[in-house]
């Protein structure tokens, strides 16, 4: 019994300080990548909620996402306020790419995961900000839709690279995790 629950308080210790490095991240690296959609800002937060997905399993990277996001918005993001937290939440492809990863952890499952993340988050943030941007911008649908290169090239850009980085990084630090 004793034994279980030092394993359980290591793990959160660790997913803790995961959550800390992606607020951390967040605080010194944020910036647009295309000037008309300036509001959507390229972080690399993403980065230890993936490790943290591959290193303890999918519904841990929903917890660290969720964790994240709140902490996030109310923090250095606040100006995105519960929308910031609304997206950041809707926009996270552990679920995919943790699913994937978890059943055979092989660095090709790995890949196979992150990929299919990215394109998973690129379609699932077309409907999000279609249905959730007008709400909180006060924009019609169509001014949204007329962004909506950009914002579905944003969505690939950022989950693309934070899968990348995840990739090249994640088997190097996972005998810490």
């Amino acid at each position: 019994m004793s034994e279980n629950r030092n394993h359980n308080t290591v793990r959160l210790a660790k997913m803790g300080m995961l959550v800390a490095i992606a607020i951390v991240l967040v605080y010194f690296i944020h910036f647009p990548i295309f000037p008309a959609v300036a509001f959507l800002e390229y972080d690399p937060a993403d980065i230890p909620i993936l490790m943290g997905t591959f290193a303890f399993g999918p519904v841990a990277g929903i917890l660290l996402t969720v964790v994240t996001a709140v902490i996030q918005g109310v923090t250095v993001s606040a100006a995105s306020g519960l929308y910031g937290i609304i997206m950041h939440i809707i926009s996270t492809l552990v679920i995919v790419a943790g699913v994937i990863y978890q059943k055979h952890k092989t660095r090709k499952t790995a890949l196979i995961g992150l990929v299919c993340g990215v394109l998973a988050m690129t379609v699932v943030m077309i409907g999000a900000n279609m249905i959730i941007t007008p709400l909180f911008m006060g924009v019609p649908r169509n001014v949204v839709w007329q962004l909506m290169p950009f914002i579905a090239g944003f969505n690939a850009i950022k989950a693309g690279i934070n899968g990348i980085v995840t990739f090249l990084f994640y088997k190097r630090i996972s005998g810490f995790l």
